[in-house]
């Protein structure tokens, strides 16, 4: 597929194509190597999905050549089986589950989604190519390369809010927006965690948090360490990562053992594993990933026998920004879900956006006006209490 044509009001601009190519053949994409390097999710990252996701994402990637036949950017993105009113919840479904039990596949497509299976997506820019020149190339011919590979539905896959302009060429194209699950980010710029809570936070949420917190203060036994690699007690780590994931209402990508143990073994540059042990026995741990400023809070596990009497949710956070703190980091940044509590500590909504089209101009249609009222962010009364919602939408 080529670039859209030359605007009638810009000058002319150098033609591009766009190719698919697999894993295995990015070793002849010289670029690759740089792509994302200003990102804590780098190509390494991507590799590392590729690599340990296979079984529920067919991953690829967007090559995009100049006229002279050179590799100026490349694209990752994945295809994958999606039900598009996942994350709904069976009360807000159920009539559609009731046909679904003589038609199992009913509103579950072949989706071709960019961006990344396990994170926020960016545009893959470089120093001579710019992030709107990749999103106009990219946009051109999408609905051709979805077709070709046989998906039905086109989703650019949690965007941040700062891609809006870049990415209008897609609305211009049959694409509609709307809000994913957004992360959240934490101003931590205090010389301390208890500094935080004095200047931050509301005096009846610091008494509240104060509490939980002193369910812990009398055990001893409980101590936290930092490591990049987790391979040696990995087998203590996913059981509590699958705690977790297995009492989320809403569920994407499973993460298998052998990313947690890829993900410090090729990245320690950028990941820390955070491990809380009572004694010898693992009780909860976070993965999180460094970026100039912030510290972000990728996956976390929990050992729910002894997690929610000792309230060990706020008792890692309280750790990890504390740690943070320490280490000179400005800004705690966390993933999607559990709203609640980020509220009350006083997180601000970091948007991130859902660009989607049918391949099908008739269908499009009408699933253009459906996205905004399907997708899980309106329903979320949690979200609607922060103060910065409406810039989800």
């Amino acid at each position: 597929m080529s670039a859209a044509s030359p605007g009638a009001f810009g000058p002319r601009r150098e033609p591009f194509s766009v190719t698919v190519v697999s894993r295995s053949e990015l070793s002849r994409c010289a670029p690759w190597l740089s792509t994302f390097t200003d990102q804590r999710k780098d190509y390494r990252y991507y590799e590392i999905l590729n690599d340990t996701l296979q079984s529920d994402f067919e991953h690829r990637y967007f090559v995009i050549v100049d006229n002279h036949g050179r590799v100026r950017a490349i694209q990752p993105f994945f295809l994958v089986d999606q039900d598009i009113l996942e994350g709904l919840g069976p009360e807000r479904i159920y009539w559609i589950s009731l046909i679904r039990r003589f038609y199992p596949r009913f509103l579950k497509l072949r989706a071709l989604m960019v961006g990344c299976s396990a994170g926020e997506a960016h545009l893959a820019a470089t120093d001579t190519l710019p992030v709107d020149i990749v999103a106009e190339t990219l946009s051109n011919g999408i609905v051709a390369q979805a077709k070709s590979l046989k998906a039905q539905l086109i989703v650019l896959k949690e965007f941040p809010s700062r891609y809006r302009k870049a990415l209008h060429c897609f609305v211009q194209r049959g694409f509609a927006r709307a809000p994913s699950m957004p992360m959240t980010k934490l101003d931590i710029g205090y010389d301390s965690f208890d500094a935080y809570m004095t200047k931050a936070l509301k005096s009846s949420t610091r008494r509240k948090l104060r509490k939980k917190l002193a369910a812990t203060a009398d055990i001893s036994d409980i101590s936290m360490s930092v490591t990049d690699d987790a391979t040696s007690f990995v087998d203590e780590i996913y059981p509590l990562y699958l705690q977790v994931f297995e009492r989320s209402k809403m569920q994407f990508e499973k993460l298998t053992k052998d990313f947690f143990c890829q993900v410090g073994q090729r990245m320690s540059d950028k990941v820390r594993f955070f491990a809380w042990r009572r004694g010898n026995v693992l009780v909860a741990f976070s993965l999180c990933m460094v970026q100039g400023d912030s510290l972000y809070a990728e996956y976390v596990g929990f050992d729910y026998a002894v997690a929610l009497d000792l309230h060990l949710y706020h008792y890692v956070v309280r750790d990890m920004i504390s740690w943070g703190i320490s280490n000179g980091y400005r800004w705690f940044r966390s993933s999607g879900l559990n709203y609640d509590p980020k509220l009350h500590m006083r997180h601000r909504l970091d948007p991130l956006d859902l660009y989607v089209r049918h391949t099908s101009g008739l269908a499009n249609a009408i699933f253009s006006l459906a996205l905004p009222w399907i997708v899980p962010a309106r329903y979320d009364a949690t979200l609607r209490l922060f103060p910065d919602y409406q810039e989800l939408w």
